[in-house]
């Protein structure tokens, strides 16, 4: 599917804005009412300092994202928390949309640091992540929201890749241009079977297996200083490539 034309990004700021923006999140992820983000949230990201956007198809938002303030060694960066497309506007170009918006709002602002997490087993979120827009990832975090009521977690422990969007820099300004950069050297990879969905559905406990195994080879390499740098696809599984990185 190709990307769709006429595709409006705004900055949310009243209630019933973010009332749509909260039924979208019930929409995408199934969530249980007590694990939703409130309306409330929403008003107090946008008023401290953080980001509501929405993407708007003429009047209906078809997507939106959310991202707090935070301070990291007395510097000040944006945690991206939360970024829904509908089902049907999926695979659209309106995830990067949103957070090409993003970005633009970062750099405003001589923000630096954009951060949020990812599962590690999504093959199409790492992908857009790491060569869409250029992050990068340094941490891994085990089971950081526990087990929720969403249908995409597939009652797995939620363990999480930690991006790291350093917004500036040249390795995102080259890669968000569409132009070829050199990569660093790679010294690992780490696979995720591409049939990995429906293990979740059908196997839950060989995908447990497999997300253990994954998890002790990024804590491993991390370990030992390794960043992934990059992402590729084949039929049979997405491979992360890590190698050695400093910012640029």
């Amino acid at each position: 599917m190709g990307e769709l034309p006429g595709i409006e990004i705004r900055a949310l700021s009243t209630t019933d804005e973010f009332a749509e923006a909260v039924c979208l999140q019930r929409q995408i992820w199934g969530f249980d009412e007590l694990e939703l983000l409130p309306v409330r949230l929403f008003i107090v990201a946008a008023n401290v300092g953080g980001q509501a956007f929405g993407a708007y198809d003429g009047n209906r938002m078809v997507g939106f994202l959310l991202a707090i303030p935070g301070l990291k060694g007395g510097k000040t960066y944006l945690h991206s928390h939360m970024l829904g497309v509908l089902e049907e506007y999926r695979d659209r170009g309106v995830g990067r949309l949103l957070k090409l918006r993003q970005r633009e709002d970062a750099l405003s602002r001589s923000v630096p640091l954009v951060e949020w997490t990812f599962d590690p087993l999504s093959i199409k979120n790492a992908y857009f992540n790491v060569e869409r827009l250029g992050a990068v990832v340094r941490r891994y975090v085990l089971n950081q929201y526990g087990t929720t009521s969403s249908h995409l977690h597939g009652g797995l422990p939620t363990d999480r890749c930690v991006a790291e969007w350093w917004v500036a820099s040249a390795r995102v300004e080259e890669i968000v241009a569409g132009r070829l950069r050199a990569r660093p050297a790679v010294e690992a990879r780490i696979e995720v079977p591409t049939n990995i969905d429906a293990l979740r559905r059908e196997d839950p406990k060989e995908a447990r297996r497999i997300q253990q195994a994954i998890s002790e080879q990024f804590l491993s390499h991390f370990a030992k200083g390794l960043a992934v740098i990059g992402f590729e696809k084949s039929e049979r599984a997405g491979a992360y490539l890590l190698g050695p990185w400093e910012s640029d």
